[in-house]
């Protein structure tokens, strides 16, 4: 079964050579050109501006990271998104401290070198279809790790036992059985919500009356992740699972069958073997540092809600050839597979 599908913002940020979450990279602006500029301001913050060639090479980059995602970059709504966000970014990493700075560049380097081994003998050739260079990609890496790194340093360990202490359930560790099924059959043909719930009742029957768990799972579970396994999950922390799951793994009785839980997955019925809470002294330094990520996340989430209107001054974006309709899908006939937000900006979607 997958995770819970929010993960910690810099996790989002730097994991660049791996399935990098555009929304998230595509908030940060583009490492300075040292050519002369003319082009015009597209954005006018206090502080300072974004030209048009600066986005644009902000643009050609997002394509480099995220090829599939390019097409939300005829978007207006989107584009205009994006743009603010540059300006938080822009504005946020000069006022971040020297020690944000080293850390930042320390850790983009870092990320260069695995995005060039997992990129492998194509690095240099897709450089060059989007007309960008390796300076460029770590410009644009310094600049956003600068301003997570700051945020990074301001949590204070009052703030992390504060923070463990209002989510402490989710650090609880259980070893766990479940069946999964989907709302769409291993042969990839969609089941309604009724068809889904009622196999999944039929396995908490045979359940119920006295099969084998792990027998049932390896026979009816479709999570590929744990079906061989008899369906476990065995000591894990529950707040890594999708919250409908979570809560049934933090609350159900020991060794009693669930009825079916429903999650975006399908419904899972579930059995808890084991489950023993953790006091702040036993947690990892991993996910103590996971929590201070979390915080930086809300600090930077905090400030885009809050703050940036009050710091954009002049948006002045030229207007794309293909524009959206309520369906989702533009005027050139490209239907994204999730039409992103334009209401949200994307990097608030993606710490959340």
């Amino acid at each position: 079964m997958s995770l819970n599908n929010s993960k910690s913002w810099k996790v989002l940020l730097v994991s660049v050579a791996a399935a990098v979450s555009f929304s998230m990279l595509s908030a940060c602006s583009s490492n300075k050109d040292t050519a002369e500029d003319n082009s015009t301001a597209v954005a006018t913050y206090k502080g300072g501006t974004i030209t048009e060639k600066e986005f644009n090479l902000d643009q050609r980059i997002m394509k480099f990271l995220s090829p599939e995602q390019a097409q939300y970059l005829e978007i207006d709504a989107f584009k205009e998104s994006i743009l603010k966000q540059e300006v938080a970014f822009e504005y946020l990493a000069a006022k971040a401290t020297d020690a944000a700075k080293k850390e930042a560049e320390k850790e983009a380097d870092i990320q260069v070198a695995s995005l060039k081994s997992g990129l492998g003998d194509t690095y240099e050739s897709t450089l060059k279809e989007q007309d960008i260079t390796e300076d460029d990609i770590r410009g644009y890496m310094v600049r956003v790790l600068t301003v997570y790194q700051d945020m990074l340093l301001k949590v204070t360990d009052d703030q992390v036992k504060k923070e463990f202490e209002a989510t402490k359930g989710d650090f609880t560790v259980a070893t766990l059985r479940h069946v999964l099924i989907q709302f769409t059959d291993p042969e990839g043909k969609e089941r309604t919500k009724e068809e889904t719930l009622k196999l999944a009742q039929e396995v908490k029957t045979k359940l119920d009356g006295g099969a084998d768990f792990a027998e049932i799972a390896k026979k009816y579970s479709e999570d590929t992740g744990s079906k061989d396994a008899g369906g476990k999950y065995a000591d894990k922390a529950v707040g890594t699972y999708v919250e409908e799951f979570k809560k049934a793994a933090q609350t159900l009785a020991l060794n009693t069958i669930s009825d079916p839980v429903e999650t975006t997955y399908g419904y899972h019925i579930l059995k808890v073997e084991s489950r023993t809470e953790k006091t702040f002294d036993q947690l990892t330094d991993e996910q103590k540092e996971g929590i201070k990520s979390s915080l930086a996340s809300a600090g930077l989430e905090s400030f885009l809600e809050k703050d940036l209107d009050g710091i954009v001054e002049k948006i002045n974006l030229p207007k794309s050839s293909a524009a959206v309709d309520k369906s989702g899908t533009t005027n050139s006939g490209t239907e994204p597979t999730a039409a992103p937000s334009a209401e949200a900006p994307a990097a608030t979607e993606a710490a959340k």
